[in-house]
């Protein structure tokens, strides 16, 4: 029986260091970025789609997307930001599954979801059990800002974006607090997999 987890948290909370930690124990990881931003590539469906929304305006001169750009429409309009959401979210969900179904057939003992706005998207139903990363609002706004050469308003708009770590926090099986050092966190997830096992 393969144990699904989804896992998530903040943005600049640290959940891709959870996952490389994960993807170190051996478990399989399927992370909803990588299979975004493969699923908006030219001579991908979602890739027409998001031109004929957005217009040609969002095009590099090599025609790739330029994610930059496209962020910065996004995060300040809700409109927008639903919009691209509505084409974005089912290729990678249909992705995500087929992954995940595979990882069950084999039997694995676990399989993770990666998915940053698990709870926003509402897939809380793909998975079995879920662990949130969880920082202090003073780091995360710290980190976000110099992980992506963001001002402290730019940050400040795109946490506020997501729901409130608490919210995440308190709908949780399990809680990591990235807030201390690597070891700590570390433990932490031993821990619940232990737990889990």
């Amino acid at each position: 029986m393969t144990l699904v987890i989804g896992l998530t948290g903040g943005i600049a909370s640290g959940k891709s260091t959870v996952a490389n930690m994960l993807i170190e124990k051996g478990i399989t990881v399927i992370d909803a970025d990588i299979i975004a931003k493969q699923a908006v590539e030219k001579g991908m469906p979602a890739y027409r789609q998001i031109i004929d929304e957005f217009g040609e305006d969002i095009l590099l001169s090599n025609g790739d997307i330029d994610r930059k750009k496209l962020g910065a429409l996004v995060f300040t309009n809700e409109q927008k930001r639903l919009a691209l959401n509505a084409i974005v979210h089912p290729a990678v969900r249909q992705e995500m599954l087929k992954r995940r179904d595979e990882a069950v057939a084999n039997r694995e003992a676990f399989v993770v979801l990666d998915i940053p706005l698990l709870f926003e998207s509402k897939l809380e139903s793909l998975v079995d059990k879920i662990i949130v990363v969880s920082v202090t609002k003073e780091l995360q706004l710290e980190r976000l800002m110099k992980r992506n050469q963001l001002t402290e308003e730019e940050a400040v708009s795109r946490i506020r974006s997501q729901m409130p770590l608490e919210e995440k926090t308190a709908r949780a099986d399990q809680v990591i607090d990235n807030s201390g050092t690597l070891e700590e966190t570390k433990r932490q997830l031993d821990e619940i997999m232990n737990s889990w096992a």
